[in-house]
């Protein structure tokens, strides 16, 4: 046992590894992300550093003071059950903002999508303005553009899914278009709806889940609603580290959307007058978490250097370096959240 170090794989199994084998990790999970998106690897002092959080034997650790970035959460209202706290939406703020250190919320509806959300979200206002008295953090309202809703059986388009093996096309690709229209109307309407009774921001979160036709939905709702309400905050929030090309040939301002990586994905949003951006580096469950953990600080820290808006990281459940599981170690979200934040300077997780 002596001069093991105890760690976990990105599936969450617990895992014993030597030096040896942890910087190894450390330095293939970085080559791995920095080949595929064409970025720098890190350097041999930022691999030491990681490697020395991993190498502590603290149950918690933290960053250093003066190095503190803002902590923020998506689907709060949701995530209080898994916890087996059964709370109402109210509570559950209340909860992350007063116990869990928050310091900007969301609120969220179970249906975490605007297209369930347009015909209730006149439902949504009293609760959201009951809120507002209740907090002192900035209370943002979250949901995803979830364009697969708006493709047939449970939306008003044809299905992309049944057309491509049909070989057809250029169908498919019309079915996306038909799609995004759908989706940055209900969009835009329930985004201005929530703004106008109150809401300090607007997140669109897991963007990109159905590939690029869902990054340029939106993409033009953040352009209607910056258009609509200047100072209104946007928080995006990707899906992946890199967007999926569903459709393939979508561009948006003239760059091509699929394929792009998180250090393009955030200067195409910011252009389009996104406040906030969330990168998303997936988890490779096979691999350990000191490998995943130096993945998505490379491509992180490339993306928060092509930033002038505020990058904040999405490091959860999959994401960020964690492992895939519901309930997260709280050791392992201590050392990569600390990782994440002293080399990457970012500013917010």
């Amino acid at each position: 046992m002596m001069g093991k170090i105890i760690s976990r794989m990105g599936s969450g199994e617990i895992v014993e590894l030597s030096d040896t084998e942890l910087m190894s990790d450390i330095k293939k999970g970085s080559e791995d992300i920095a080949e595929n998106a064409g970025i720098p690897t890190l350097s041999e002092d930022e691999e030491k550093h990681i490697f020395d959080i991993f190498k502590s034997h603290n149950k918690m650790t933290g960053v250093e003071k003066g190095l503190e970035v803002i902590m923020t959460y998506d689907g709060p209202t949701s995530e209080i059950r898994r916890l087996g706290i059964n709370s109402g939406r109210l509570d559950a703020l209340q909860i992350f903002e007063r116990c869990f250190g928050s310091d900007t919320i969301e609120m969220s509806h179970v249906d975490y999508s605007y297209k369930p959300l347009k015909p209730i979200v006149y439902e949504e206002v009293p609760l959201l303005e009951q809120a507002q008295f209740l907090l002192v953090a900035p209370l943002l309202y979250g949901a995803m553009p979830n364009l697969g809703l708006y493709t047939r059986p449970d939306g008003p388009a044809p299905n992309p899914a049944e057309l491509l093996p049909q070989g057809k096309i250029a169908e498919a690709r019309q079915a996306y278009a038909e799609a995004i229209d759908f989706a940055v109307n209900d969009i835009v309407f329930v985004a201005s709806v929530l703004y106008e009774a109150g809401a300090d921001g607007i997140n669109l979160d897991t963007v990109g889940a159905s590939g690029d036709p869902d990054f340029k939905a939106a993409l033009i709702a953040t352009e209607k609603l910056k258009k609509k309400y200047p100072d209104i905050c946007i928080e995006m929030g990707m899906a992946g580290e890199f967007v999926l090309g569903m459709h393939g040939e979508i561009e948006h301002a003239g760059q091509r959307l699929a394929g792009s990586y998180a250090q393009e994905q955030v200067k195409i949003a910011q252009d389009s007058g996104v406040t906030i951006f969330g990168p998303a580096v997936n988890t490779v469950s096979k691999e350990s978490v000191p490998w995943n953990l130096s993945r998505a600080i490379t491509l992180t820290k490339a993306c928060v250097q092509e930033s002038n808006i505020p990058v904040h990281a999405n490091m959860g459940m999959g994401v960020g370096g964690l492992p895939i599981c519901e309930i997260l170690p709280s050791d392992l979200v201590s050392m990569c959240s600390k990782a994440m934040v002293e080399i990457t300077r970012l500013d917010g997780l």
